[in-house]
């Protein structure tokens, strides 16, 4: 049942560059994941320095983004500077939106022989053809017409493109995003209009490249000023207070209330069925999210419940049944039920009241193993507190400081890096999900599937978009300040992270593992940096 309003605390965690961002909808859609809710706290592996206190640092270190984007220098399967030419390929570049560049590329016949003849080559240590013993050489006539002229041509143009292409790409060396470069004429175009061997082969690819920060108003992220707000919730001495009462309400007995109705304190099993009210007496719509059967209430916790609930169930007796109209606060996190009045039919199936011991001394061992008294019970707890409090507040100042800078650029973000990153916390989600719940072959198949992916990426496009841009943008700050980090920070950092992925038995790769604790630790210095030369204002709500 969701009748709880989870927007609440102001100082989710995001994931250094890496943060993982969710927006709460009411839309069915079939894949689970996107249902899915952001859960900060996942073992994911975590680095140990103090600075790292808001970064987390994701599993999937095979393979992922950079905040910093990879840049390829040899995108093809031959490196232009080992495989030479007997001419150069002529390219024009035209610039696309989306950090694309569009190359034509026309390939001069002299490089074209030069192919056709590696594949004749290729063909005939391969071929046997009758009449010609096995390595005698065969005439390029009979050779032809043994595999086919149309084979052969397309062969060509397999090589040709094979070995063209990084030459194609030294005009965006430095700039293409890795693994971005793809042909976009189609091989039946090329293949219909190439006059082999004798002619000129043209082709076009799109390569998507580094793409350009700029900030508005330039600098500005030099002189940020930022309002933080953080909730009363997390106010220590508040935190501290909670802590006990619950501790020790755990201590007391729930007995049957028999003689009276339901009042602040009790504790209540209900049934809640219900439905948008309609201005005529037809039965309205259900609302699934809000309905629940066995739903144990606690009266002194039902802060976080549709406001007037707890109001019009007080003195509801075991065994009666109510029923009143709310409406859905506009704060309400699911956006489509925001405004609408809703009819709550609930049966009070059983009623408690706590029985609580006395909250003295006698009890300190039992609400805090190790003390004698409830003075140091309560200043156990209390130092506990602060120090979530601290790290909420720096967390909630983070997360100001990077909303503030996504404002603050614009960036044409390339699709390569809008997938990269969305798959990197689609695969995140995925390993969540499989150690919340064991996944069978089948549902694991749907769940990895391209479709699935596909529609992640649709679906979470705003928050993966943000995301992008705040990895770039803090990026672009650590190069433009010239911020460093030292090598025996990440030495040992790339030590404890490679550490805990033995621990876990989990594959890892050492190069991607150190590029991400990179970022991490840029992030780091960058975040540290901004909160220095900010105004930072901390409201409390």
């Amino acid at each position: 049942m969701e009748l709880m309003n989870s927007t609440t605390l102001n100082c989710k965690p995001y994931l250094s560059h890496n943060f993982l961002i969710s927006k709460t909808s009411n839309i069915h859609i079939s894949n689970p994941l996107l249902l899915l809710q952001s859960n900060y706290t996942t073992n994911f592996p975590k680095l140990s320095t103090s600075f790292s206190r808001q970064l987390v640092f994701q599993q999937s270190a095979t393979r992922g983004f950079s905040s910093q984007p990879v840049v390829s220098t040899a995108p093809a399967s031959v490196n232009s500077e080992d495989d030479k030419l007997p001419a150069d390929v002529e390219v024009t570049e035209v610039e696309e939106p989306g950090s694309k560049v569009r190359l034509s590329v026309s390939v001069p016949p002299v490089v074209c022989e030069d192919c056709y003849n590696r594949v004749l080559s290729e063909i005939s240590k391969k071929a046997t053809v009758p009449g010609f013993r096995p390595g005698k050489k065969v005439p390029e006539n009979i050779l032809v017409s043994h595999v086919g002229k149309s084979f052969v041509r397309k062969a060509t143009i397999e090589a040709i493109l094979k070995r063209t292409l990084s030459h194609a790409m030294d005009s965006v060396k430095g700039r293409a995003l890795q693994d971005s470069v793809r042909i976009i004429t189609k091989f039946s175009e090329m293949d219909e209009s190439f006059n082999f061997p004798h002619d000129y082969l043209r082709y076009d690819c799109v390569v998507d490249v580094a793409p350009a920060v700029k900030w508005i108003p330039e600098d500005g992220y030099k002189n940020l000023k930022i309002t933080v707000e953080i909730d009363n919730e997390i106010d220590a001495q508040t935190a501290c207070e909670a802590e006990i009462k619950r501790r020790h309400k755990a201590l007391g007995i729930l007995r049957i209330v028999t003689d009276r109705g339901l009042q602040v304190g009790d504790v209540a099993v209900l049934n809640i069925s219900t439905v948008k009210a309609t201005e005529d007496d037809s039965e309205g719509e259900k609302i699934p999210s809000a309905e629940s059967k066995g739903f144990q209430l606690d009266t002194e916790e039902a802060d976080n419940l549709p406001p007037g609930f707890l109001d019009s169930i007080i003195g509801i007796q075991g065994g009666e049944t109510k029923t009143f109209s709310l409406a859905f606060p506009d704060s309400w996190k699911q956006e489509n039920l925001r405004g609408v009045v809703a009819e709550y039919t609930v049966e009070c199936k059983e009623l408690f009241y706590r029985e609580l011991p006395a909250l003295d001394d006698s009890l300190a061992e039992k609400l805090l193993s190790g003390c004698t008294t409830l003075i140091e019970v309560r200043e156990s707890i209390l130092e506990r507190c602060k120090e979530i409090e601290q790290i909420a507040k720096e967390q909630a100042t983070d997360n100001a400081i990077l909303d503030q800078l996504c404002k603050m650029i614009q960036i044409d973000i390339p699709q390569t890096l809008f997938e990269e990153q969305g798959r990197q916390l689609y695969g995140a989600k995925l390993l969540q999900i499989q150690a919340n719940m064991k996944l069978d072959e089948q549902q694991l198949a749907n769940l990895s599937s391209a479709q699935a992916v596909k529609e992640y990426l649709e679906y979470e496009r705003d928050n993966i978009t943000s995301l992008v841009k705040q990895n770039l943008a803090v990026s672009d700050i650590f190069k433009r300040e010239n911020l460093q980090f030292s090598t025996e920070d990440l030495v040992k950092e790339v030590e404890n992270s490679i550490d805990e992925f033995k621990r876990n038995n989990q594959e890892y790769d050492e190069e991607r593992v150190k590029d991400q604790v990179q970022e991490i630790l840029e992030g780091s210095k960058v975040l540290e940096w901004l909160r220095d030369h900010a105004t930072i204002e901390y409201v409390t709500r």
